[in-house]
């Protein structure tokens, strides 16, 4: 089953849709214009229940199929939120909001779950229900959790999610898939080095922090090089080094470090918030300062079911002649949520020879839509196929 011609029809439509939502970014649980035009357009379709305002912003699209002996269903996910980024793609639709734009594809997967939806509620050739899912805030602000918590898998009875990111690099349209932990656990950190300041010229009356947050950043390296397993995968980075002085000759009496742990096993996890704490407070004494540390557990890691797994990659092949093995990735996602409240699978959409996610010449590639369609379309009729 190639890519079905449906999609391919309502091609210019979807991207339309896409590129609409890309011209208008919305960042976190501020989605209330691409909610609304979700919610109408999901009315339009024809779905059997459409609800705003899950997890704050999210949105929810119920289609029954032409038949319902088995009482099941099956839920679809895309994310809707954008990122503060400054666009610099000199496209016609570029964002009209000023350090916000659509750099991570969430235009793509609102569009492509649209396009699915509207099949489904034409056709409703399974035997069931769908939940089309609508979150916001994937980009850090736990927008699937929000969701989860507001009781959506109860109050539809889903039974299993599948949710899907375009992936830049893998050519347009082919898919990629792993079972097991997937995308990792994103831990983030703020650590207060407090001493005394003073005149650089006479360090011996200071205590001096700059000095000893330079140790801390240094030592921090060692939970991912000598304590941690080296067949585990860890990353420990400190991305913000803020002194609290500008001077060019005053020692400052504060410096702010802050940061992100990433992990794919609650053991580690565990063990680079343990270690991260006895290295901050430890090196900070040594030198007659002090430190404290913020450390924030933020998503957990990803990790998709072998069953459903199995069964989206044979899906996928199906539509694009094959399905590739994805690579672990350090980078987080919150889907994470969804699949530890029900079993599911996340798969990687071609995004082809494109800038990178999150970066400010991104662009979704429209030329994806139809295997997007096509996947999420054959999820359902194939899972639920008619009685």
């Amino acid at each position: 089953m190639p890519v079905k011609n449906r999609f391919a029809e309502l091609l210019p439509e979807i991207t339309e849709w896409r590129r609409d939502i890309h011209e208008h970014p919305e960042i976190l649980f501020d989605t209330h214009r691409t909610s609304a035009l979700v919610a109408e357009k999901l009315r339009e379709f024809g779905c059997d229940e459409v609800v705003e305002g899950i997890g704050r912003t999210g949105v929810v699209g119920i289609i029954k199929g032409k038949t319902d002996t088995r009482g099941r269903t099956i839920g679809l996910r895309a994310d809707m939120d954008a990122l503060p980024i400054l666009e610099d793609t000199g496209l016609e639709y570029a964002s009209k909001t000023p350090g916000a734009m659509h750099a991570c594809g969430h235009d793509g997967h609102t569009a492509m779950l649209l396009g699915a939806a509207k099949y489904l509620a034409e056709t409703r050739n399974f035997d069931g229900s769908v939940a089309v899912i609508f979150q916001p805030a994937e980009e850090g602000g736990g927008g699937g959790k929000e969701m989860v918590d507001d009781g959506m898998m109860d109050r539809w009875k889903i039974e299993e999610v599948y949710g899907m990111h375009n992936w830049p690099g893998v050519p347009t349209g082919s898919f990629a898939i792993r079972p097991g932990a997937f995308f990792a656990a994103t831990d983030v950190f703020d650590i207060h080095v407090t001493g005394r300041g003073g005149h650089a010229a006479k360090p011996h009356e200071t205590i001096d922090t700059t000095v000893i947050a330079s140790h801390i950043v240094l030592a921090l390296q060692t939970i991912a090089s000598r304590n941690a397993d080296p067949i585990q995968h860890i990353v420990v980075s400190v991305t913000s080094f803020e002194t609290g002085s500008k001077a060019f000759n005053v020692i400052p009496e504060t410096v702010h470090l802050k940061g992100t742990v990433r992990t794919m096993d609650p053991a580690i996890r565990d063990l680079s918030e343990e270690r991260m704490r006895a290295i901050v407070e430890g090196t900070a004494s040594t030198f007659g300062g002090s430190a404290t540390l913020n450390y924030k557990r933020n998503y957990p890691v990803m990790v998709n079911s072998d069953d459903q797994t199995a069964f989206a990659a044979e899906v996928a092949t199906a539509v694009s002649g094959d399905c590739a093995e994805a690579p672990l990735v350090m980078g987080g996602e919150d889907f994470a949520f969804m699949l530890n409240a029900r079993p599911g699978a996340y798969i990687l959409v071609g995004n082809g020879d494109t800038a990178n996610v999150h970066h400010p010449k991104y662009n979704f590639n429209d030329d994806a839509i139809p295997a997007g369609c096509s996947w999420w379309a054959e999820i359902v009729e194939r899972r639920m196929p008619a009685a």
